[in-house]
This record gives C-alpha cells, sequence and structure tokens, in this order.
C-alpha cells in the first residue's frame, strides 16, 4: 500500500494560550476531493498553513507523501496551494503576473507547463489583460492557473469560492471537477456546504480546534437524520428494516419508508434488503450535507 498524500496524527498547534488545533488525526488518499469543514475559527486554515510549512505544529505529526513537513522540505514541491485569497500585481497582465511568479523561483518560464495550466483555468484571451480589469472569479481562475504550472500532485485551497457570486462559484466548482477528472487530489476548505456536497468525496468537520466527524460526504449526510428508502414489498421492507440494530425507528411515508438510524451506514440498508431477496428502488438520505454539519457541531456542544 501507497502512503497516504497528507496524514496528521494528534495535530496540535498553540497560540500563547489559545488552542487551535487540537489533537486532529486524519489522512487523505490518492484522488480523494477532500473537504475541511467548520465554523470561522475552527482551525481550518491553520491546518491548510501547517500542512504547506508556513506554521509549525506544537505537537503530534504532519507527513506528505509519506515524510514529514518542513518549511523547506523536497515534498512541497510536489504540492500547489492557494492558503487564503490569490493576490496580483494589478497593472500587469495575467500573463506576465504568471511569468514573474514562475521565475522568481530562479526557473525558466519555459519549463512551466503553462499550456495545460491556461487550458484547465479556462482565461482564453483574458490572460492578456491586465489584472485590475478581472472580476473576482478571474482573479481565482488565474490563481489555480499559477498554482497549476508546477504540475503538482496535490492541491490545497482555502475557501477557493470566498466572495464569489452564483456564476463564479459555478466556475470554480467545474474548474475543480476538471482537476479532478484528470486525478488530482484535492484538499480545500470551505463555508459552501452545497459546493462541498457536489464536489468533494471526503469531508473532515473540526470546531473548536477538534475532530468532529470524519468520513464519506454521503456517510456525514447519513450519520444524522434519516433515509428515505422506496423497494418492491414495503410492508416486508419495514418489517426487516427495523429488526436491524442500527435501526432505532422506520416510518411508512408515501411509496416508501423514512429510517431513522442510530449508528451503522445506508448501505448496510441496501445489504438487508436485497439479502433478503427484495427489489431496491431508492435509498437517499432526507437531509443535505448542511443538515448533517450542524447537527453534527449541535451534538458536540451538547457532548462537552
Amino acid at each position: 500500500m501507497s502512503d497516504p498524500i497528507v496524514s496528521t496524527e494528534g495535530l496540535c498547534k498553540r497560540f500563547g494560550e489559545v488552542k487551535a488545533v487540537d489533537d486532529v488525526t486524519f489522512s487523505v488518499e490518492r484522488g480523494q476531493v477532500y473537504g475541511l469543514l467548520g465554523p470561522n475559527g475552527a482551525g481550518k486554515t491553520t491546518i491548510l498553513r501547517m500542512l504547506t510549512g508556513l506554521e509549525r505544529p506544537t505537537a503530534g505529526n504532519l507527513r506528505l507523501f509519506g515524510e514529514p513537513v518542513t518549511p523547506s522540505c523536497a515534498q512541497l514541491l510536489r504540492v500547489g496551494a492557494m492558503v487564503e485569497q490569490a493576490a496580483f500585481v494589478p497593472h500587469l497582465s495575467g500573463m506576465l503576473n504568471l511569468k514573474l511568479w514562475w521565475e522568481a523561483g530562479g526557473t525558466s518560464f519555459a519549463d512551466a507547463d503553462l499550456d495545460n495550466a491556461l487550458a484547465v483555468a479556462g482565461l482564453d484571451s483574458a490572460i492578456d489583460r491586465k489584472v485590475r480589469t478581472y472580476s473576482q472569479g478571474m482573479k481565482q481562475r488565474l490563481g489555480f492557473a499559477r498554482l497549476l504550472l508546477s504540475r503538482p500532485e496535490l492541491l490545497i485551497l482555502d475557501e477557493p469560492t470566498n466572495g464569489l457570486d452564483p456564476g463564479e462559484i459555478r466556475e470554480i466548482r467545474e474548474l475543480i471537477g476538471r482537476l479532478t477528472d484528470d486525478g488530482a487530489t484535492v484538499l480545500l476548505s470551505s463555508h459552501h456546504l452545497n459546493e462541498v456536497e457536489q464536489v468533494c468525496t471526503h469531508a473532515l468537520v473540526i470546531n473548536h480546534g477538534r475532530l468532529v466527524a470524519d468520513g464519506t460526504v454521503s456517510e456525514l449526510i447519513g450519520s444524522s437524520g434519516a433515509v428515505y428508502v422506496e423497494v418492491d414489498d414495503r410492508d416486508r421492507a419495514q418489517a426487516i428494516l427495523a429488526a436491524l440494530p442500527s435501526v432505532s425507528d422506520v416510518q411508512q411515508q408515501g411509496d416508501g419508508l423514512v429510517v431513522h438510524m442510530r449508528d451503522g451506514r445506508r448501505s448496510d440498508l441496501a445489504a438487508a434488503i436485497t439479502t433478503a431477496g427484495l427489489r431496491l428502488e431508492t435509498l437517499m438520505p432526507t437531509q443535505q450535507l448542511e443538515d448533517a454539519f450542524l447537527d453534527l457541531l449541535a451534538a458536540q456542544e451538547v457532548a462537552s
């Protein structure tokens, strides 16, 4: 088995008496699109800054591609990062901004993966215009082009749709989709839970610097609330599902069943139905990621 692209174990960061990150452990595997979720001040940006060598952990282990992260570690060359807002020289063109940024690293611009970066970012002829004429969404796409110049294996994005209008958010979502279609591994933080639900395969929820939940997006959505099920024999399915240890209640609703789960996964319901010889027509959560996110934060507050 290859090492995870990102792995943390007991990661902590203190600023004086403040615990910004407190004992956080997670890993990101190759090809995943991993969302880092939490309210303002939860510790999301601090985690990303530690991953990119901009902050040193107070305690715990932090690795990229299996190697410890330090401010000058070679593994950072395999990462494209946009932490906080991308900044450019406004009176220069997008192309000249890219060229000067790349050459500041001591490398010829001819060695940059320019054609692919521009194709993915989708700026077309706007790349030759001055950046001060760009919309906020175009500046974000130019930021993506800049980080793609080095052919990164991992993209780290901090609030990539922050401050954008709905149309620009859609453009960035489609851009991330093009990257993941090409096999990129992405770790991003976001307040736009609907976007995370559409883009991410996995998500980590943190609050007050501590881990609240970690798993696939579908698991997090199904971890609270209920699941709606339609089968070819509703009455028989109700009896089967009600007998499962992970199920607390099953109610009929319309043509289907609403199943309330104590724990477990939605796949457990599907397995029980198909094992009994029933045909499964529909199985979906009755809530969205935003509902699950708020429920998880509320449960943590009660527990603490």
